[in-house]
C-alpha cells in the first residue's frame, strides 16, 4: 500500500472542486444564475475553450493526487518489518507515464528521432566519424531504423487517428443521446438540429471540439510509448512529460492565485464604497500606495523572503517536492496579496453607486445594520463583477507565472512550468543548431492554455455584464410548407 501524500496544493485543488461542485448545485437550484450560465454555453467559441479547459482540470486532478510507492523488502528482513517507502514523491499521472518517464536520453534528441542530436565520436569501417548516437529508448524496437521509421511513424499516426477518432465519436454520441433525451426527440431528430444549429446550446461545436481534441491526444498516445513525441532536453528527460506537468503548474497558480485576491479586494471595496469617510480614505490610500509599486520588483521581494525562510527551515519538509510545492503555494500567496487593487478599486465604484439605490436606502430607513446591508443587499449585487474578474485574471497570472520564472523568482527550478521551461530554453535557442523543440512545445501549449481560458472569458463577460452583451442574429431556418 503506498503512502499518500497531501502537498498544500493538492489540498487547495480538492477544495477548489468540492466549492465548484457547491456552485454548480446553486446554479441548478437558481433560475437567474442558471439562465446566465446557459448564455455562456450558448457561445460557441466560450463552449468549445470550456472542453479544452475541462481537460486540463482532468490532467491536473490527475497529477494532484500523490503518493510515495513502497520499496522492498531489503534480503534478510524480518517478516512484519516496518514498510520502507521510497524518497520519491509521485502523481497518479506520473505513474500513468511511468514509461514515459524511465526512457531518459543522455542529452537532446529530436522530436520522433531514433538518434541523437549531438554527435559523438565512434569507429566506423577503422576509420573514426563523428556520427548520431542511436537513442536508448526512441525507436529502440526498430531493427533496420533508416528503412522502418518513417513506415513505422505513418502506421502509428493513423492508428492513433483512428482510435481518437473512434473515442469521440463514442463522447459525441453519448452527448447526442443526452440531448435527444432532454428535448424528447429521437436520435437523428436531435442531431439533424444540431448539425443545422437550431438548438439553443450549439452542441454541434462541442462535437468538433471532442474531434479536435480526440485525434492529437489519439497520435501522442500512439506515438509517446515508442518514440519521443516532442524530444528531449539536454539532461535526456522527455519534453512532452514536461509540457503536461505544467499545465498543473499553470493552473494551480491561475486559480489560487486569483482566489487569493478575493478576501482583501471584496472587503475593502466594498467598506470603501459603502462606509465613505476615513475609511474609505484609508483604503484608497492603501491601493494606491500598492499600485505605485511596480508589481515584478514587489513580488520579487516577497519570493526571495519566501525562498530564505525555506532554506534556513529544511527540517519541514521529508522530500523536494514538498518544499518546491509549498513555494508554489506561497508564490499564489504573494500573487493574491499584490494583486488585489484593480479588483477592489471596481467593487468600490461600484459600491458608491449601489449605496444611492432605493432598496439600500430603505434597507437603511428600517434600520438594518451597515454589515447586514453590505452582505445582504451589496455583495450579492457585485458578484457578476467578481466573477468576470476572476475568469479574466486567469489567463493574466498564467502568463505572469511565465514572466516570473523567466527573470528566475517563479517557481521551484525542480517544478515543471511553461516560464522554466522557457528559461531553460533562452540558451538553446542561442546556439547552432538550434535546439527549438522545449521552447516550442511550451509556447504552443502555453498559448493554447491561455487562449482557451480568453475565450471562456469573453463568454462570461457576455453573460454577465449588461453592457458588454452584443445582439447576435441567429440565422432563420426556413420549414418546408405541407402540401
Amino acid at each position: 500500500m503506498p503512502k499518500f501524500v497531501m502537498l498544500w496544493t493538492d489540498v487547495a485543488v480538492w477544495l477548489l472542486i468540492v466549492a465548484m461542485v457547491a456552485y454548480a448545485w446553486t446554479v441548478v437550484r437558481k433560475p437567474n444564475l442558471a439562465a446566465n450560465w446557459s448564455k455562456v454555453f450558448r457561445n460557441g467559441p466560450a463552449l468549445a475553450s470550456s472542453l479544452v479547459l475541462l481537460a486540463c482540470l482532468l490532467l491536473t486532478l490527475a497529477d494532484s493526487v500523490h503518493f510515495r510507492s513502497v520499496l522492498p523488502a531489503a534480503a534478510g528482513a524480518p517478516a512484519g518489518s516496518a514498510a520502507v517507502y521510497d524518497t520519491r514523491v509521485q502523481s497518479m499521472l506520473d505513474a500513468g507515464l511511468r514509461q514515459v518517464v524511465q526512457s531518459r536520453e543522455s542529452t537532446y534528441s529530436r522530436p520522433l528521432a531514433y538518434v541523437g542530436f549531438t554527435k559523438e565520436s565512434a569507429d566506423v569501417n577503422g576509420k573514426v566519424e563523428r556520427v548520431a548516437p542511436r537513442l536508448k529508448f526512441g525507436g529502440a524496437h526498430l531493427t533496420d531504423p533508416e528503412t522502418q521509421w518513417a513506415g513505422d511513424i505513418t502506421k502509428r499516426v493513423v492508428i492513433g487517428l483512428l482510435g481518437g477518432a473512434l473515442v469521440a465519436a463514442l463522447l459525441s454520441a453519448l452527448l447526442i443521446a443526452v440531448v435527444a433525451r432532454s428535448r424528447g426527440e429521437g436520435w437523428g431528430v436531435a442531431f439533424g438540429k444540431m448539425r443545422r444549429r437550431e438548438t439553443p446550446v450549439p452542441w454541434i461545436v462541442a462535437c468538433r471540439t471532442l474531434f479536435g481534441l480526440g485525434l492529437p491526444i489519439g497520435v501522442l498516445v500512439s506515438l509517446m510509448g515508442h518514440y519521443h513525441v516532442f524530444g528531449t532536453d539536454i539532461t535526456g528527460n522527455d519534453v512532452m512529460y514536461q509540457t503536461l506537468k505544467s499545465i498543473r503548474t499553470a493552473f494551480v497558480i491561475g486559480t489560487l492565485a486569483t482566489l487569493a485576491t478575493l478576501p482583501l479586494a471584496v472587503v475593502l471595496g466594498i467598506m470603501g464604497g459603502y462606509l465613505k469617510g476615513w475609511v474609505d480614505e484609508l483604503i484608497q490610500y492603501l491601493y494606491t500606495v500598492l499600485s505605485s509599486i511596480p508589481n515584478i520588483l514587489l513580488i520579487a521581494a516577497c519570493v526571495l523572503m519566501v525562498q530564505v525562510f525555506l532554506d534556513k527551515h529544511p527540517e519541514l519538509f521529508e522530500t523536494g517536492v514538498e518544499r518546491a510545492d509549498l513555494k508554489l503555494f506561497l508564490l499564489c500567496a504573494v500573487l493574491g496579496l499584490t494583486g488585489w487593487a484593480s479588483l477592489c478599486r471596481l467593487l468600490r465604484g461600484e459600491t458608491l453607486k449601489l449605496r444611492e439605490l432605493e432598496f439600500v436606502q430603505a434597507a437603511n430607513a428600517f434600520g438594518v445594520g451597515q454589515a447586514r446591508i453590505m452582505m445582504r443587499h451589496i455583495f450579492p449585487n457585485v458578484v457578476h463583477l467578481i466573477l468576470i474578474v476572476t475568469v479574466l485574471d486567469f489567463s493574466a497570472l498564467i502568463l505572469y507565472e511565465a514572466v516570473l520564472s523567466y527573470v528566475g523568482v517563479g517557481v521551484d527550478p525542480s517544478m515543471n512550468s511553461f516560464g522554466g521551461m522557457i528559461n531553460f530554453a533562452r540558451n538553446e535557442m542561442s546556439r547552432d543548431p538550434v535546439v527549438w523543440w522545449p521552447f516550442a512545445s511550451a509556447f504552443i501549449f502555453m498559448v493554447t492554455l491561455v487562449l482557451s481560458a480568453n475565450l471562456f472569458a469573453d463568454g462570461v463577460r457576455d453573460a454577465f455584464d449588461p453592457r458588454a452583451r452584443v445582439f447576435r442574429p441567429r440565422p432563420i431556418t426556413h420549414q418546408k410548407k405541407p402540401a
